[in-house]
């Protein structure tokens, strides 16, 4: 950590230099490449509706162990810039992780391209996913005080939100439940969204303006809010990585250690942003992710 007297000049010369999550190219409804849909087509999950906004129903796809009883949970937000992206992204993980004994779950969310929303009402939606789960935690056959919140990159961003900022909450939901996170699993996530003091201009995320998030960068910045017991946290990031630079998940685990949270940052030399979805990345991403859950006493080791 360093403090460096030119802070705002070098902010200024990033933000007008480098790219930024809002600006990632958008995704086709349909990747030839990547195999992911939007409505995305995932066999063998429930499909259930937490949320309704107008006429926009907002669905979790529910990967569950046979007779899930108490069993811990996990559900995925996808990246695409709060722009796009679909739940596909984490059918893999949430297969595999059914399979060792969890409730995963992959939930759509409103974006920018099909519901012309700023990133506030991504994570308004991100809570009000992880509030109805545990308020069907008996209907789901969870542990509502074991449910992980996980994402990559804007998806990341807002399931670092549910933990750690309730500004942006719905006013009609029920405050009593909690839609705080009881662990987060992080695939290159954009964590500082803001100038943070005593850290060098490099390692602030992704220089969105306040008129692409709908509120100040600070407001909904997840590092701005980082307070004493934290939900434990691990998170996945390529050293390589321009879209969200690996500084930023350095500043973010710098201070949350400082607070006496317990945050595991996995350093992936040479790898870029979206190293993630490569499938030997994706296995071991998945590997370290089973190991954290087990050391929280989530899973059982093989």
């Amino acid at each position: 950590m360093k403090n460096s007297i030119g802070i705002l000049c070098i902010w200024g010369l990033l933000w007008a230099v480098c790219p930024c999550l809002a600006q990632e190219p958008q995704e086709q409804t349909r990747s030839a490449a990547s195999g992911r849909n939007y409505p995305p087509e995932m066999s063998g999950c429930k499909q259930l509706t937490y949320k309704t906004i107008g006429e926009t129903k907002l669905d979790l796809y529910v990967f569950s162990p046979e007779r899930p009883t108490k069993a811990p949970a996990i559900v995925f937000f996808f990246g695409g810039g709060w722009q796009n992206g679909t739940p596909q992204q984490f059918e893999v993980q949430c297969r595999e992780l059914a399979k060792r004994g969890m409730v995963a779950m992959t939930a759509d969310y409103r974006v920018a391209s099909r519901h012309g929303v700023k990133p506030t009402a991504c994570v308004a939606d991100a809570r009000s996913a992880v509030r109805w789960i545990r308020a069907h935690a008996d209907e789901l056959g969870i542990d509502p005080d074991r449910i992980a919140s996980a994402g990559g990159s804007a998806g990341g961003h807002i399931a670092a939100c549910t933990a750690l900022i309730s500004t942006f909450d719905e006013p009609n939901e029920d405050r009593q439940v909690s839609a705080c996170p009881n662990a987060l699993v992080l695939f290159n996530p954009a964590l500082v969204l803001a100038p943070i003091d005593g850290y060098d201009a490099k390692g602030f995320g992704t220089r969105v303006p306040e008129n692409r998030l709908g509120t100040k960068p600070e407001t909904i910045s997840p590092a701005h809010h980082l307070v004493k017991e934290a939900p434990p946290t691990i998170i996945f990031h390529g050293k390589q990585d321009t879209t969200v630079p690996f500084d930023s998940a350095v500043a973010f685990t710098e201070i949350m250690t400082k607070l006496g949270n317990r945050c595991e940052l996995k350093a992936y030399d040479g790898q870029s942003h979206g190293f993630f979805n490569n499938d030997r990345f994706k296995k071991e991403t998945l590997d370290q992710t089973v190991a954290f859950l087990v050391s929280l006493g989530w899973l059982t080791p093989k």
